[in-house]
């Protein structure tokens, strides 16, 4: 059996790399769209896709509900929800895995621009998925 902890691994390293160099560079304090853009400009810098304000569909039974719009997709591998808060709670945790079950996209990262950096990294494999995913 795969070890799923290690899935994308490489990439979701550099985004975190890319996460502490902003954060080091800016601090803490500024908005949300701040920090988006400004990770958004460091990984396009080293080389990576990435997809700011993806539109993902949500279905239920086969018909779509609603849509998210996840901050940004790296590599078409890798869904990256930033916040600009205290801490992270649980709500958010819940939101990114959220995205991912909603989408094919199986490893998602939480960044947290705050007083002190945070971090949350969240599997949920495609095998997991049900009827969700019938758009994506």
């Amino acid at each position: 059996m795969e070890n799923t902890d290690l899935l994308h691994q490489e990439v979701t390293d550099e985004i975190i790399n890319a996460f502490y160099f902003v954060y080091n560079e800016l601090g803490y304090g500024f908005l949300e769209k701040v920090y988006q853009n400004s990770l958004y400009l460091e990984l396009m810098s080293r080389g990576f896709k990435v997809e700011p304000q993806k539109q993902i569909k949500v279905f239920f039974k086969g018909k779509q509900v609603g849509d998210y719009y996840a901050d940004m997709i790296v590599n078409d591998l890798v869904i990256v929800e930033l916040k600009s808060s205290n801490g992270l709670e649980e709500q958010h945790e819940a939101q990114l895995l959220n995205y991912l079950k909603a989408t094919v996209i199986e490893v998602g990262l939480l960044l947290n621009f705050g007083l002190k950096p945070q971090i949350r990294r969240k599997i949920f494999t495609n095998d997991r998925k049900k009827s969700l995913l019938k758009s994506s």
